[in-house]
């Protein structure tokens, strides 16, 4: 239920205006032409089962959107378990509750992502590269 919009493209495009035709399609924006649509929409849906972390998610997020969304790899990321999203395999079921959710948690949400924090994130993903645990030598001379 509800209108569509489509912001984008790409190879998939003329498939998708076949495919729903009811759907408004516009085309490529600049990234000072985006926040106009964001501040319109109730919803950023995102049908990505393939993206690698969704970074438009964070931006509809700081605009006041919730995210309807495949539980996959993007998704779980950004919005996980943070209340700024429904994520579900049924992406018509993810909209609908999506709808449910105030603005200002997905802002929220979306703010506690910083290179602070990212950085704190990346450290604790990292691992001894070395079997033996030791510094290569040209580390261990930097300290």
């Amino acid at each position: 239920p509800g209108e569509k919009w489509v912001v984008g493209g790409g190879p998939a495009e003329a498939e998708l205006r076949k495919q729903f035709p009811e759907a408004r399609f516009f085309g490529m924006k600049s990234k000072a032409e985006l926040p106009a649509f964001y501040q319109q929409a109730d919803v950023f849906v995102f049908p990505s089962k393939t993206d690698t972390f969704g970074l438009v998610l964070l931006e509809g997020m700081a605009c006041g959107l919730p995210v309807a969304a495949f539980p996959v790899t993007g998704p779980l990321d950004v919005v996980g378990t943070s209340g700024a999203g429904i994520l579900s395999n049924n992406l018509r079921e993810a909209c609908t509750k999506a709808l449910t959710i105030p603005r200002q948690i997905a802002r929220a949400h979306a703010e506690t992502f910083s290179w602070k924090e990212a950085t704190k994130i990346f450290e604790t993903e990292l691992i001894t590269c070395h079997p033996s645990g030791n510094e290569p030598a040209e580390n261990a001379s930097r300290k």
